[in-house]
């Protein structure tokens, strides 16, 4: 991570020191004070810190960057961490002293999903606007799980292998792996992902987060490598849902470098922390599409938890529509169509070189398109070829056409038919429903066709007596105890306000992430941060 120094070793030496002598109280420094414990603290509760002195934004820039030092090398989650933190947290600390701060995030530290970039990503700078720290970059499946079709979530050329924190070996799910863990172990208070299908959802769940899969067009795409402009979205993994829609809302908005963002019926986002409200079910009718639930082998304790959701958002208010199926013909094509694929090969051929390679300011390998970049990553030793295919391009080079051709077209308005009319989008209209509910699992694929929202939030977790299952390579375990699952809320589009509501009021009645331990965290705390601050060895 380019850290390490004299002035970081002496750091470890005093936080280690700091750490024993506070192991009996870890949350209390000698003073006595309570600290936030940064596993499972909220953006409220460090504005509220911050706000009263108890600690400055350098405190927390000091105690995630140590906290990431004391875990990454063993699960690989940060590939970068900025060099400027500290002193724009030094910026952030003064404004507030002198009575000035840019919103609810101001001064906290923030991961994203990392790529080297030419010049901040709008989402990024709607960051930096409200007062975010970035903090770092975060690793991911390489090309976003949108290169090979024999490589294994959380790995990339550049960062290694991430691995998840709640058993050994973990698989981290993808393609936002290292955002998911950072978040999931205090590594910063959130981060943010991005999702074409699944990627957001998927590392949630595994990680035991709360993420927002956004609406197409909710928050900008510019600059964020892409692969399909009708369903990439960017969204936010944090630990609870007013966390994620404090995020949400300093990134939501318009961006005239994204023409699908132009499309919001709105001019200003709605208010996604004020839709945070405990009796949000109340009167609200909720679907239960039973037929894209196609248990697997290892599926009865999260069909178990699922069924006492639907209990617990009954007893919440809310009426369940049970059984408001997607048509015979929309389930059959949906399990057997090529046509997703196709739209995703089509508009990565078609997007990569016009909406990101052409805006590199440095291009050293000289890559304009898709050939290009299939060819260097064949012969670029890191990139791990031939053991690690690039199956997914040679096949999008094999279509033989883009993303303007008929044939794209039709493939496109089957995916919106099977999604939409046929799909859950016909669902919500017909049965009147505010929302669908399913097991997490089960919820990104229809929605990602259509570009509609989804908000994961935990469930429950797997049992002591489920059978270890690694992936295919061996390398990672996909099945153990311990491992999180999630339930998902699924609208129409625009529709995060109420899904966010929703998923709050079920959170709240469940709380179901303070349940579930990871096996591996950080010890690091603000606490130590401040011990070794107050004798003056900062």
């Amino acid at each position: 991570m380019g850290v390490s120094s004299p002035r970081v070793t002496l750091l470890w030496s005093l936080l280690f020191t700091a750490v024993l002598a506070n192991s009996l109280f870890p949350n209390q420094t000698n003073g006595g004070l309570t600290f936030p414990n940064l596993i499972d603290t909220t953006t409220e509760e460090l504005q509220t810190g911050l706000e009263g002195a108890l600690f400055t934004s350098c405190d927390l820039v000091k105690a995630y960057v140590a906290r990431i030092q004391e875990v990454n090398s063993a699960l690989h989650v940060v590939t970068e961490i900025n060099p400027d933190a500290l002193s724009i947290a030094a910026e952030h600390d003064a404004e507030r002293a002198n009575g000035t701060t840019r919103g609810p995030l101001h001064g906290v530290p923030i991961l994203i999903k990392g790529a080297k970039l030419p010049r901040d990503s709008t989402v990024a700078a709607k960051l930096r606007k409200a007062g975010v720290i970035i903090l770092g970059k975060t690793n991911l499946s390489q090309w976003a799980n949108f290169r090979s079709n024999n490589s294994t979530n959380g790995w990339s050329a550049y960062g290694g292998q991430t691995k998840g924190a709640y058993f050994p070996q973990q698989d981290p799910s993808g393609s936002s792996s290292g955002s998911g863990v950072a978040s999931s172990i205090g590594l910063a208070l959130a981060s943010l992902g991005s999702e074409t299908s699944g990627s957001i959802l998927s590392p949630s769940q595994v990680n035991n987060l709360v993420g927002i899969k956004p609406s197409v067009g909710l928050t900008s795409r510019a600059l964020v490598i892409p692969i399909s402009e009708r369903q990439d979205t960017v969204g936010p993994m944090a630990r609870t849902v007013k966390d994620a829609a404090y995020l949400l809302q300093a990134i939501a908005g318009k961006d005239n470098d994204d023409n699908y963002t132009l499309a919001q019926p709105f001019d200003n986002p709605p208010d996604y922390v004020g839709a945070c409200v405990y009796s949000s079910l109340r009167g609200k009718r909720i679907g239960v599409p039973r037929n894209v639930i196609v248990p697997r082998e290892g599926d009865g304790p999260v069909l178990s938890s699922f069924d006492t959701a639907i209990r617990t958002i009954r007893r919440a208010g809310a009426t369940i529509v049970d059984n408001v199926n997607i048509t015979e013909f929309a389930l059959d094509r949906y399990l057997n169509s090529n046509a997703s694929e196709i739209v995703l090969e089509a508009d990565f051929f078609s997007g990569l070189p016009s909406n990101y390679l052409s805006k590199l300011v440095s291009n050293p390998n000289n890559v304009r398109n898709l050939v290009d970049v299939r060819n260097f990553t064949q012969r670029f030793p890191p990139e791990d070829y031939p053991d690690r295919d690039t199956a997914v391009w040679d096949q999008a080079l094999d279509l033989g056409f883009n993303n303007t051709s008929p044939q794209f077209w039709a493939a496109y308005q089957e995916n919106l038919e099977i999604a939409g009319r046929q799909g859950f989008l016909g669902i919500l209209a017909n049965y009147s429903l505010d929302a669908l509910i399913l097991p997490t699992d089960y919820s990104a694929g229809l929605p990602a066709l259509v570009g509609t929202p989804v908000v994961t939030v935990p469930l429950g977790k797997s049992p002591g007596n489920t059978t270890v299952v690694y992936n295919e390579r061996g390398t990672l375990v996909e099945s153990a105890p311990n491992i999180p699952f999630g339930l998902s809320f699924i609208g129409p589009a625009w529709s995060e306000a109420n899904l966010i509501g929703f998923a709050y009021a079920y959170e709240q009645r469940t709380m179901v992430q303070a349940q579930v331990q990871p096996y591996l965290s950080p010890r690091v705390q603000l606490a130590d941060v401040i011990s070794a601050r107050n004798i003056d060895m900062w």
